[in-house]
């Protein structure tokens, strides 16, 4: 008897829920069917935009390889043309790097100005990669050394001396020599312990530091000498032969 009313009770859930189900179905099954469908193209074009992105990207990569190709072949004018009309249609990554390379090549012909004026424009430019933005800023901070002076060295370089910069070593070295530049010897040898006391800087970083920390010490002594100490001393006066 249990039996018999166990399967009666499952015969009339198993009909309830076929009702329930067709019920959904009539009210519902258009939306699942759409939804569905959705989920179809959206998977497809999903796929389709990644196809063409990576194609884009192995045709701009190919492209880059080209011109630095024509760049190692000496013909710069060639060279600087591809890297400009990447900077233009390229993907973004390729684009940030053919104008790096632009402004490197740029620096090898001895355009320093236009050389300021490339790394100036990635610098400035928001929708870049921060981290180019700040290599960028380094490098023509680096090319202004010799002619700039010591307040538009310190705008250019001072946000990169920041700890968490990533080119905070090498932006304290060319602090350190432009503030030895103009004379400012606390603020250079600053700079340059700074970048012995860091453990990112490389040895021959730390090694170029101490020779600029051992000119300013030697420079320092020099202007401690007492006065006269380095005067030639004159010989004294010969006697006259005898007649």
């Amino acid at each position: 008897m249990v039996d018999k009313n166990d399967s009666l009770l499952r015969e009339v859930d198993d009909e309830l829920r076929q009702d329930q189900l067709k019920k959904l179905w009539n009210d519902y099954g258009t939306y699942l069917l759409g939804a569905a469908a959705l989920f179809v193209v959206g998977v497809y074009a999903y796929q389709q935009i990644e196809q063409n992105r990576i194609a884009a990207a192995e045709a701009a990569g190919s492209r880059f390889e080209a011109a630095r190709t024509l760049l190692r072949d000496k013909k710069t004018t060639e060279a600087e043309a591809a890297f400009a009309d990447l900077a233009k249609t390229g993907t973004s990554g390729y684009a940030i790097l053919a104008r790096l390379e632009t402004a490197a090549a740029l620096v090898k012909d001895d355009k320093a100005a236009e050389a300021v004026g490339a790394y100036d424009s990635i610098a400035d430019d928001t929708s870049t990669d921060p981290v180019m933005r700040d290599f960028a800023r380094l490098q023509a901070a680096a090319l202004k050394l010799g002619t700039a002076d010591w307040t538009e060295i310190q705008n250019r370089l001072t946000p990169l001396t920041d700890e968490r910069s990533a080119f905070r070593v090498q932006a304290r070295e060319y602090m350190g020599l432009a503030a030895q530049k103009a004379a400012k010897t606390d603020e250079a040898r600053r700079y340059f312990l700074q970048v012995l006391s860091d453990s990112t800087a490389s040895q021959g970083q730390k090694e170029r530091v101490t020779s600029y920390l051992s000119a300013i010490v030697a420079a320092d002594l020099g202007k401690a000498k007492p006065a006269g100490e380095n005067e030639p001393k004159s010989e004294p006066a010969r006697p006259e032969p005898p007649k």
